[in-house]
């Protein structure tokens, strides 16, 4: 099987029913499998479900954090690449034609993600520039700017219009849109749950690169990035899972936190975690 593509909702309806719409019409001709882990909605996402009958549905009774909804769909993915995809996004006709070529001819590649305009069509610079001021901030701070060359090397006077169309290496894959190749995965292994809402790709995203891959920003297709909820970033739940995350990676890296490597992929591992 060539793809798998993943998406979490929670309370997206309408936007997942917009997302699939659009998937299915760019994988005609193509083997793959499509996977939505439902994290407990309660706006009828389940039942609209019914309208994509070929869609393998987890359907989780309580919220879990994105990195362990993620782990769920991905221990069953069977596909060559793996699409991780918010379902906020309107994929373009040509997305999987020309991704799955660019990762064909650069076997290098561990990872990539991809344009992303606005319902307005204007370019969103995290497609590319994913590790946010804050982030970076922090890891200048603690050190650790040296592990993300390829972001703390760009140039701010590139225009947007060079900047979008440019393919790239990157550092830091963007969370709405990743493509995986799913063999890499059995030497990184999954997605860290210790990061709940945020920082989980760019831990991702730091091993791949420390297991000898590439990650890239592909300009030569799009998807659209739907408006959704605006978080409110002086409430406490986003503190803690946002500030957090940031203290998951010092530990992990810095002081050496024991790695958790989440491996089990289908059937490839006997066991679902593993601590070295």
């Amino acid at each position: 099987m060539k793809l798998s593509i993943i998406l979490i909702n929670h309370n997206s309806r309408n936007e997942l029913r917009l997302a699939l719409t659009s998937l299915f019409k760019a994988a005609q001709g193509m083997t793959y499998e499509v996977f939505v882990v439902n994290n407990a909605s309660t706006d009828k996402s389940l039942e609209m479900l019914c309208e994509f009958p070929d869609v393998q549905v987890i359907a989780n009774n309580k919220e879990e954090s994105l990195s362990k909804a993620n782990n769920q769909a991905l221990r069953l993915a069977k596909g060559e690449y793996i699409l991780l995809l918010s379902p906020h996004t309107i994929i373009g006709p040509d997305f999987f034609e020309k991704m799955n070529a660019f990762m064909d001819q650069h076997p290098v590649a561990g990872g990539a993600s991809v344009r992303m305009v606005d319902f307005r069509g204007d370019y969103l610079q995290r497609s590319k520039h994913t590790l946010g001021g804050v982030w970076a901030a922090f890891l200048k701070f603690i050190g650790l700017a040296s592990y993300f060359p390829k972001t703390f090397a760009i140039s701010r006077r590139k225009t947007d219009w060079v900047d979008e169309f440019e393919t790239k290496e990157i550092d830091v894959l963007n969370e709405a849109c990743m493509l995986l190749r799913r063999s890499v995965l059995k030497e990184t292994g999954l997605f860290d749950e210790r990061f709940t809402r945020f920082g989980y790709n760019i831990d991702l995203s730091y091993r791949l690169r420390l297991h000898g891959f590439k990650n890239y920003y592909y300009s030569k297709t799009y998807i659209i990035q739907l408006p959704g909820k605006t978080p409110n970033k002086f409430s406490w739940d986003y503190i803690k899972h946002f500030y957090g995350a940031m203290f998951i990676f010092a530990a992990k890296y810095l002081f050496k936190l024991p790695v958790l490597n989440v491996k089990n992929i289908g059937e490839l591992y006997p066991s679902s975690y593993e601590i070295e």
